[in-house]
């Protein structure tokens, strides 16, 4: 909930503050844009219609199903807030907006935001918790 309400909040922020184009130096190697993305990571699947929104609903279920299966798994509630809150923020702005606003822009690296960062330390957690999590029934030693 954190993730999504912060994602909202930022990208509000930038509509209201930021020209679409325009581009504000923040650090030699960080700026401020105001983009707007039909598609999914690196504008992947641009102008594809309701395929990404579908396909953003299908990841939210499957993450939401895995962790119904595993709650008691260390620190499987926070990759499942993180990868769900993001998923949910940039579903809002394309049912808003036709499109996710992206504003943080980080050298030659293409824009992103809130929702974009929570899903990427999400699916990283759910990773190392995948490597990592001790052995047995959701998550728990079986010792």
């Amino acid at each position: 909930m954190v993730a999504l309400v912060l994602d909202q909040l930022s990208k509000q922020a930038v509509i209201d503050r930021i020209t679409r184009g325009e581009v504000i130096e923040v650090l030699p190697f960080l700026d401020l844009v105001h983009t707007a993305n039909s598609g999914i990571a690196f504008g992947v699947l641009s102008g594809s219609g309701v395929i990404v929104p579908l396909l953003g609903l299908v990841v939210l279920g499957i993450v939401v199903v895995w962790f119904a299966r595993h709650p008691f798994t260390p620190l499987a509630w926070l990759a499942t807030g993180l990868i769900a809150g993001g998923a949910i923020g940039n579903l809002v702005d394309r049912l808003r907006h036709g499109a996710v606003t992206d504003f943080v822009s980080v050298g030659d690296f293409p824009a992103f935001n809130v929702a974009d960062a929570a899903i990427t330390c999400g699916v990283v957690l759910f990773v190392l918790i995948a490597l990592f999590a001790p052995e047995g029934k959701d998550g728990v030693d079986a010792a």
